[in-house]
C-alpha cells in the first residue's frame, strides 16, 4: 500500500505518522522500516528502497519525507509507484503540496491520500476535550474555549498547556487555567478596547504600556485592534443569531463572541463604522507619512474614550 499523508496540521499529521509507524512496527518489526528525506536522496536512492525486498521481516515500510522536493521524483512518479514490490509498503510525507501541480493529482488519484487541514477554534476545542481524556484527565468543552481564548490558535502550543495544566491538576478548570497560562497580546487587546469604550482612559493606558512593555510593536497592536473591530462588526450585524450560531458561521471563538457581545451593545453602527475608518487612516498615515505609530494609537484610544 501507498499512503500519503499531508496538509499544514503539524500536530495530526505528525501524530499519523507515528500512529502508523506504530503500528507497523508492532505487527512486523523494526528490521522491516526504512526512513529517508526526500531532501538528501537522490531519486535513484529512493527507487531502490522500495524495490528491495525486506530483510529479516515479512514485510517492509519505507517512510519517504518530502520526495516531492526532488523534481527527478515528481517527474517520474508514474514509473516510481510501478517499481515498488509487493511485499513494501510506502508512506509520502509531504507538508506542503503545490495543488496546481499533476504530482498533487496522481497522489490523491493513486495513492492512499491522507489530508490534514489546519483546525478552526470549534474543531481545536474538540480535539483538546479528546487529547485531555487521552492523557488521563478532563476538559469541558468551555473551558477548552477559554484556554484558546488565552493562548491562542496554535494547535502545539495548546497541546503543551494542556499536558502543563494536567501535571497541576489532571481535571483542568477554569481556575487553574486562569492561574497557570499567559493571555495572549489578543486577548489583552479586547480589555483594551472594552476600557477604551468604557470611558476607562487610565486602564486603556496601562494596557497599551503593558503590551509594548512585553515587545508588541504597534504594527502588531493596530492588526489585533483591527481582528477586535471586525469580531464587533460581526456580532453587531448579527441581528438575533445567538452567539454560538454566529461563532459557528463566522468560525470565530463561541467565548470570544461571547466576549464582545456585551461591548458590541455599547456601540451603534454609525460608531463602529467611525473607529473603522479611524483606524483605516492610521494604517494609511504609517504607510505613507511616516507618522509616529505609538503616539497616533494612543490618540486613537484617548478618542475611543
Amino acid at each position: 500500500m501507498i499512503t500519503t499523508l499531508t496538509g499544514e496540521n503539524d500536530v495530526l499529521r505528525q501524530e499519523a505518522l507515528r500512529q502508523y509507524v506504530d503500528n507497523f512496527v508492532v505487527e512486523h518489526g523494526d528490521m522491516g522500516l526504512e526512513r529517508l528525506d526526500g531532501e538528501e536522496a537522490g531519486y535513484e536512492r529512493m527507487r531502490e528502497a522500495v524495490q528491495s525486498l525486506p530483510f529479516l521481516a515479512p514485510r517492509k515500510l519505507v517512510v519517504l519525507r518530502s520526495p516531492g522536493a526532488n523534481k527527478e521524483f515528481t517527474e517520474k512518479f508514474e514509473q516510481f509507484l510501478a517499481d515498488v514490490a509487493e511485499t513494501n509498503d510506502v508512506l509520502l510525507v509531504e507538508p506542503k503540496l503545490d495543488k496546481r501541480l499533476s504530482y498533487y493529482k496522481q497522489l490523491k488519484k493513486q495513492t492512499d491520500f491522507k489530508e490534514f487541514a489546519v483546525l478552526d477554534s470549534n474543531g481545536l476545542a474538540r480535539y483538546l476535550v479528546e487529547y485531555a481524556k487521552q492523557q488521563g484527565g478532563g476538559l469541558s468543552s468551555g473551558d477548552a474555549r477559554l484556554l484558546i481564548d488565552r493562548v491562542g490558535l496554535n494547535q502545539l502550543i495548546l497541546q503543551h498547556e494542556v499536558d502543563k495544566l494536567a501535571v497541576y491538576d489532571p481535571k483542568i478548570s477554569r481556575a487553574s487555567i486562569e492561574l497557570l497560562t499567559d493571555r495572549t497580546p489578543q486577548s489583552n487587546i479586547f480589555e483594551l478596547l472594552d476600557a477604551a469604550f468604557a470611558g476607562n482612559i487610565k486602564r486603556a493606558t496601562a494596557l497599551y504600556s503593558e503590551q509594548r512593555a512585553a515587545r508588541v510593536e504597534p504594527q502588531q497592536i493596530l492588526a489585533m485592534l483591527v481582528w477586535q473591530l471586525h469580531i464587533l462588526a460581526v456580532v453587531k450585524t448579527a441581528g438575533p443569531r445567538s452567539a454560538d450560531t454566529i461563532a459557528k458561521e463566522a468560525k470565530i471563538s463561541p467565548f470570544t463572541v461571547r466576549k464582545s457581545v456585551d461591548l458590541a451593545r455599547k456601540l451603534s453602527l454609525a460608531q463602529l463604522k467611525r473607529r473603522v475608518a479611524d483606524l483605516l487612516q492610521i494604517d494609511l498615515d504609517l504607510k505613507t507619512k511616516g507618522v509616529n505609530a505609538d503616539e497616533a494609537l494612543q490618540l486613537y484610544l484617548l478618542r475611543l474614550a
